[in-house]
């Protein structure tokens, strides 16, 4: 037997939501599990421009949990630092990438073009974080995988990616480096999700990394939500107003187009122009045509959905639709208002108090979504400062992400106690609300890491040992 040690960097979400980046240091190879942006606090969006503390050209492979930009918004970036290896995924987490990253390209361009012809940003000139040239240069480097399969990725690393539920094409990552089983949970779905199926749970982790999003709350059940937006739609709508949901535009965008069709066939909500205002969503409901295996929908379903949607893809139209006070039910990007063209929407509609932002989905703090919760009554749009008289509300009962209970859950087949387990993805009382509950359910012992902290893995190598 042979003593290594493995050394693991946590690059992003450790001791906060976004951003995440795991690197694998095995002494030999270099893997990079998910590799986001960090969203919400200024402190945090500037670690975006740093160089990661780690030489990015040493680094030998991505491994993706799935699409979302807090997991693969910085992989362009990754490649103009000197990252020149392969990119793991499903293909669906892939396809979700390459619409994601070039929206996300596309939409910092416009701001940048926007900042340095109207003189609102501090740097001179603005510019993008990344372009859709370099976005071109990333997916090259994209190579899909088959889910429930181990894979041998490098020299004495295999990986096996495992369904999880949350969105099209996420999983959870499961590494198995020299007999030794390292465990990424990724973001862990919903038991009862109205459009995915259950996520799978590990049965075995030597070293697990948990995000703990949700640790300490609950959600109430999704099919108490529905009676609450219908009250929602209904209200808004007879004071004259329009109900604007903010939404991540993979998988939240195509649930609430669900709901509100639903609605509507059942004649619980009035016949009003609905939009989905996001070029990235239209793509992402194509997508959900090509991944019958991957959700609860079927084409028929998808199609009539799409049916009573106006579906919004130029520019322009949105600048038209913005100034029009007709009422409407409009689902547009970006989810905690990081970005994305609801932020246009309010502009010029957040001063109506008939109208009603509905928030569907976690805001992360420091994001204008959370402020907006919080009771702030300005909101800063394009370098300006707009009074905010909207009506907020809501809804929790739709997260894409487990609740407390159903993160316990997720780790009820694992018979032997892992050696180390690190919170990660959450904010601090969430992590310590975790960290607690494992502790009281399993009697296990789990860190939660900070930023940039590396922790060491002792490992003894066990020659011809299977994996089960």
């Amino acid at each position: 037997m042979k003593k290594n040690k493995i050394n693991i960097h946590f690059l992003g979400a450790a001791g906060t939501v976004t951003g995440s980046k795991y690197l694998v240091d095995t002494g030999d190879k270099k893997i990079l599990i998910d590799c986001g942006l960090f969203q919400g606090l200024k402190e945090l969006r500037l670690k975006n421009w740093e160089y990661p503390p780690v030489n990015v050209a040493d680094i030998d492979a991505v491994l993706l949990t799935h699409g979302h930009m807090d997991h693969t918004g910085y992989l362009p970036r990754l490649v103009k630092q000197g990252f020149n290896g392969p990119i793991y995924g499903t293909n669906p987490t892939l396809d979700i990438a390459r619409i994601i990253l070039n929206d996300s390209a596309k939409i910092q361009e416009q701001e940048a073009e926007r900042a340095n012809k109207e003189g609102y940003s501090k740097h001179n000139p603005a510019e993008p974080l990344y372009d859709v040239k370099d976005v071109e240069k990333t997916i090259p480097y994209f190579k899909g995988v088959p889910t429930s399969q181990w894979l041998p990725i490098l020299k004495d690393v295999k990986a096996r990616f495992q369904y999880n539920g949350h969105i099209l094409g996420a999983t959870y990552i499961e590494l198995d480096i020299r007999g030794k089983r390292f465990v990424f949970s990724g973001d862990i779905g919903r038991t009862n999700d109205l459009l995915l199926f259950p996520p799978l749970k590990p049965k075995k982790a030597d070293v697990l990394f948990i995000e703990s999003t949700y640790g300490g709350r609950f959600h109430p059940d999704e099919a108490e939500a529905l009676p609450q937006i219908e009250k929602l739609v209904n209200e808004t709508i007879d004071r004259g107003g329009s109900l604007f949901i903010p939404s991540f535009s993979v998988e939240r965008a195509q649930l609430m187009m669900l709901i509100f069709w639903k609605l509507l066939k059942e004649n619980k909500i009035p016949k009003v122009q609905m939009i989905m205002d996001s070029p990235m969503g239209a793509n992402v409901l194509e997508l959900f045509h090509r991944t019958r295996d991957w959700h609860r929908l079927e084409d028929n379903e998808c199609d009539e959905m799409c049916s009573h949607f106006t579906v919004v893809s130029s520019y322009r139209e949105t600048m038209e639709l913005r100034t029009d006070n007709k009422p409407k039910i409009v689902i547009a990007g970006s989810g905690m208002l990081t970005g994305g063209r609801m932020l246009n929407y309010l502009e010029t509609q957040a001063q109506n108090p008939n109208n009603t932002l509905l928030f569907v989905g976690y805001q992360a703090e420091g994001t204008r979504g959370r402020k907006l919760l919080e009771g702030e009554k300005e909101l800063k749009v394009y370098g300006k400062w707009v009074p905010f008289k909207m009506q907020v509300a809501e809804i929790e009962g739709l997260s894409a992400h487990a609740d407390h209970a159903e993160l316990m859950d997720w780790l009820s087949k694992i018979k032997i106690q892992p050696e180390r387990i690190f919170i990660v993805h959450g904010e601090k009382e969430s992590a310590e609300a975790l960290q607690k509950g494992i502790k009281e359910t399993y009697g296990w012992d789990a860190e939660i890491p900070q930023l940039y902290n590396i922790e060491e893995i002792e490992q003894i190598e066990k020659l011809q040992q299977s994996i089960k």
